[in-house]
């Protein structure tokens, strides 16, 4: 059942929000005159859809309501009703099962033109479809020619029968979806709270089983959700939701943006793996893609534009129209009504299926003309000029402004490698108005050091500086290790740089670990830990990764015999405890609950003390109340290590990646080591809890810091949190 949505007045208008934004960033201010266009056209398009929604860009993104090929409401007489923009069709007629796929000359099958809009519609008697019956529309376009195509507000599509000329496979037929009894829950739990600093699970439901084949939204819903929510994570990610013909595309060659992935099983489990999700309190982030749409004539909404020129299609006419790189489709965002589609497509997902927010794909191709191909991005004069996409940005501020009035408690991710300033401010004060872009260079970084550098020689520096090259909270940034993109195949997941080939054999807790396995387990859990303490105000984690999932992603295509074998998680690996997959999990979960229960992505206090590349040391403070101690040296320990501290008082070694339940040698004692004694280590430790009290540093301080920690021990490649303990 779609969740009402209440009409939202039109937010006040500072009375001059560029020049307030332009006070704040003193770089902004040559390109003043840039901004103040874009606000402009902003409030143009959003001011006049707004006014055909009473006030509510809801009510104006609401074409999914009436167009398409939908069945009578429920309760309403009559039968199915097809309405579809297509401005240079000469003629359409509806076609399928239903007919033998020919209209004849039966004039029930054959939709009449408003020439003014360029809309076909077509009221069908009752009874004319049944529930699953395939279908396509038959188009006359210019020159009298003749097409079938798939309507652009399809709801859901499944390979016909009917081979495509290549022979790769069978071509996609729409599907009349009005199932018996209407199969929709009608009570949907409610929508989990915003949290404060999201922790995204980033997943795929068709390789979310072990077996090697495509699994389905159930599997995923039953099988998944609840080890997402058990390790610590609040937000799914869902990719390849929307329908796309080449399953290898990773779902970013959508082809109908209305149609849920037939692959993985019906609509209503789709909105059945929704509902599982909330009811575990994750948030469900849709990955849309609206920076293009796949080629493909035969399968999808690519197949409408006819040629005709003059606005009649998605997409922009001439070279402009194809994405050279991606070999697809982009979209003409100048276009009222191709805002309006998008728009509609946005309140769809969150309203038919409950998703909760979306990350937008390929935002760099939607912000400029040159769509980032062979750019780089090194001044503020390369975000804002004649290359800049301007209608795209005031889509994104509309989308962005849609999903707060639908959900205010939903999250909108960018994207963007381009670090375009701005576009993670709200459009209240002149931003493009998402909440967070991805920190797409951090991930860059490792890999670029995992393949290129031994760790001896990594310049801890050059990570922090990385991990802290963000506009801090004013735009804020999800951080994260590596993504499904350093894992397709031609790369490999963290876990194999590190480990590889021992991963295969050399993965007992049962026995000592080889110095390959010790260190990459150690590496393993330093970069996560680096990247979660410094990097932003949010963390991802590719499903599986968490836990050194081994090898690549490949999905079955000719070139590897159409295997599944690289295309599933081995969920086995983690669940077995004697096994150190499961120990790479057990420190994520704990690593994400220190987060919960201390809030430390969410504050603005964050203090690098020393970062010393020869000693390979990190020390910093994220919130007053945690010092973060890394040490990536290959073999150096450090005795009685001084470090700087923001507040003075008791610490508490809160998580140490050297535990041996994380695959560690247990060499710092600590109350947390009580039900598992550490290994002997020749030194005299203390008994009791371990504590540390601060020292006054004296003048010039430590660190920069009035007080200081002194440390035992900080062993090569480990890190600890050290936690000011608040209630003495």
């Amino acid at each position: 059942a779609a969740r009402a949505v209440a009409a939202a007045p039109a937010p006040a208008a500072p009375s001059d929000v560029v020049g307030a934004l332009v006070a704040l960033d003193a770089g902004l201010e040559p390109y003043e005159e840039h901004l103040r266009y874009r606000q402009g056209r902003y409030e143009e398009c959003a001011g006049a859809a707004r006014a055909r929604g009473g006030g509510s860009l809801a009510a104006y993104a609401n074409l999914h309501e009436t167009f398409g090929l939908l069945p009578p409401a429920p309760g309403v007489g009559g039968g199915p009703t097809l309405r579809e923009w297509i401005p240079a069709a000469q003629a359409v007629a509806v076609v399928g099962d239903f007919n033998g796929w020919e209209p004849h000359g039966d004039g029930k099958w054959w939709a009449t033109k408003d020439e003014d809009t360029g809309v076909w519609t077509l009221e069908l008697p009752a009874g004319a479809l049944k529930h699953g019956d395939h279908y396509r529309l038959r188009v006359q376009g210019p020159g009298d020619v003749w097409h079938d195509r798939l309507p652009a507000f399809a709801r859901y599509a499944e390979p016909g029968d009917a081979m495509l000329d290549s022979g790769a496979g069978k071509r996609y037929d729409g599907v009349y979806w009005d199932p018996p009894g209407g199969a929709r829950l009608s009570a949907r739990p409610p929508r989990p709270v915003r949290p404060n600093s999201p922790r995204v699970y980033e997943c795929h439901a068709g390789m979310g089983t072990p077996e090697e084949r495509v699994g389905t939204w159930r599997e995923f819903a039953d099988e998944v959700l609840p080890r997402a929510a058990a390790n610590g994570y609040n937000a799914v990610q869902l990719m390849a939701v929307q329908e796309h013909p080449y399953y290898a595309s990773f779902g970013y060659h959508v082809s109908l943006p209305f149609a849920p992935s037939s692959r993985c099983g019906p609509p209503e489990d789709l909105v059945y793996l929704v509902d599982k999700a909330h009811e575990l309190g994750l948030q469900v982030l849709l990955d849309v893609v609206h920076s293009h749409a796949c080629k493909n004539v035969e399968d999808g909404v690519a197949g409408l534009d006819l040629g005709g020129g003059g606005g009649t299609s998605l997409f922009h006419e001439g070279e402009r129209g194809y994405h050279r790189l991606w070999d697809s489709r982009c979209y003409d965002y100048g276009s009222e009504f191709v805002k309006r589609y998008l728009l509609s497509n946005l309140r769809y997902w969150m309203e038919d299926y409950g998703f909760d927010g979306f990350r937008f794909d390929g935002v760099t191709s939607m912000l400029y003309t040159h769509h980032g191909i062979h750019t780089e991005f090194h001044g503020y004069q390369d975000y804002f000029g004649t290359h800049t996409d301007v209608e795209a940005c005031v889509y994104l501020m509309m989308a962005n402004e849609l999903i707060k009035e639908i959900n205010p408690e939903g999250i909108s991710i960018a994207e963007d490698v381009s670090g375009m300033p701005t576009l993670c401010r709200s459009v209240g004060v002149g931003g493009v108005g998402f909440d967070y872009r991805l920190a797409m260079g951090v991930p860059d970084l490792y890999i670029d050091l995992l393949e290129n550098y031994r760790d001896e020689h990594w310049p801890v520096s050059r990570i922090v500086s990385t991990l802290c090259n963000r506009r801090q909270l004013v735009e804020k940034c999800i951080a994260y290790t590596e993504s499904h993109d350093q894992a397709m195949v031609g790369d490999k997941t963290h876990a194999m740089w590190l480990m590889c080939p021992e991963i295969y054999d050399g993965m007992s807790a049962l026995e000592e670990p080889s110095a390959v396995i010790a260190r990459g387990m150690a590496l393993h859990k330093l970069l996560r830990l680096i990247t979660i303490g410094l990097g932003g105000e949010g963390y991802l984690t590719f499903f599986g990764n968490e836990f050194g999932h081994p090898e690549w992603i490949d999905f079955p295509r000719e070139g590897n015999g159409w295997t599944y074998k690289h295309c599933r998680r081995q969920w086995h690996l983690p669940d077995a405890t004697h096994l150190r997959f499961h120990q790479l999990g057990y420190f994520d979960r704990e690593m994400l609950e220190l987060e919960e229960r201390t809030g430390f992505m969410t504050t603005d206090w964050l203090w690098v003390s020393r970062q010393h590349d020869e000693q390979k040391l990190v020390v910093f403070e994220r919130g007053p109340n945690l010092v973060f101690v890394i040490n990536f040296h290959p073999h150096e320990d450090y005795v009685d290590l001084k470090v700087g501290a923001g507040q003075p008082g008791r610490y508490r070694v809160a998580l140490d990646s050297d535990q041996p339940r994380y695959g560690g040698f247990g060499r710092i004692p600590g109350p947390e080591w009580e039900k598992e004694p550490p290994r002997e280590f020749p030194m005299p430790w203390p008994e009791g809890p371990w504590d540390h009290f601060t020292e006054p540093a004296g003048p010039g301080g430590i660190d920069g810091r009035d007080c200081y920690l002194t440390i035992p021990l900080v062993p090569a490649r480990s890190a600890m949190v050290l936690e000011l303990q608040t209630d003495d």
